[in-house]
């Protein structure tokens, strides 16, 4: 890769760590490593990390632990998931708490690598939309306003905060107004998956985007419509 990328691999198993060092270097990855919560939050307090990949059962102090205490400071770090749990209430609660992806072991080590690149193709440039501000990148309706620019999300004037892949989701939406996706092209669009990836993810993500959305404005969570049999899309209101 043209740019050094620095991953923190978090995992209290020697041999999960050594695997996904072996194969995530192998792609040209800078690779820091922690074995227990608690070196996992003072490494990623002390330093910046393009992706974490933080394990879900570790003892004393557990992964979604890690990830509320990382998420009140490193609000913007991708953080995927890696754990024996496979339920969905399960999925659930790590987006909850503010995971970008989720993978369930054991795992293909490949897969691994291809969540990585698809989560750090994350800042790739979506197509301009219509209602954009010359001077910033701005995706502005009565109900929401989307700054590209601060990654900022106001509902009636009032902040949303958003994980990063609950603000790409709407940031993806909004910049076409009216066209329905189907849950194969989000996953693709948003997520970058061509062959890995769980359907149900994407509806995860939207009803916690909408949950997020109706605590500020009901008239912006009802933006994001489910069109049946099909998928979503971002529906402006006739005023």
């Amino acid at each position: 890769m043209e740019e050094s990328v620095k991953l923190l691999v978090v995992d209290d198993e020697d041999r999960i760590r050594r695997l996904l060092n072996m194969y995530l270097s192998r792609e040209g990855f800078e690779i820091e490593e922690a074995v227990d919560g608690a070196e996992a939050i003072e490494k990623a307090l002390a330093n910046h990390y393009d992706c974490i990949l933080l394990d879900l059962m570790m003892p004393e102090k557990n992964g979604l632990e890690v990830l509320q205490e990382l998420r009140e400071a490193k609000k913007m770090t991708p953080v995927i998931l890696l754990t024996a749990k496979g339920e969905e209430s399960d999925r659930v609660e790590g987006f909850e708490t503010g995971a970008d992806d989720y993978i369930v072991k054991p795992f293909s080590p490949r897969e691994v690598v291809l969540r990585v690149k698809a989560i750090l193709r994350r800042s790739v440039s979506f197509p301009d939309a219509t209602a954009t501000n010359s001077s910033k990148d701005l995706v502005v309706f009565p109900q929401l306003t989307i700054d590209h620019d601060a990654h900022r999300v106001t509902a009636e004037g009032k902040e949303v905060n958003l994980t990063p892949k609950e603000y790409e989701l709407l940031y993806f939406l909004a910049k076409s107004p009216d066209k329905v996706f189907d849950r194969e092209q989000l996953l693709k669009e948003v997520w970058h998956y061509e062959f890995f990836g769980d359907l149900r993810t994407v509806d995860t993500h939207v009803k916690r985007l909408r949950e997020k959305l109706s605590r500020v404005s009901e008239s912006a969570a009802k933006m994001i419509v489910t069109v049946w049999g099909v998928g979503y899309k971002f529906e402006v209101p006739n005023e």
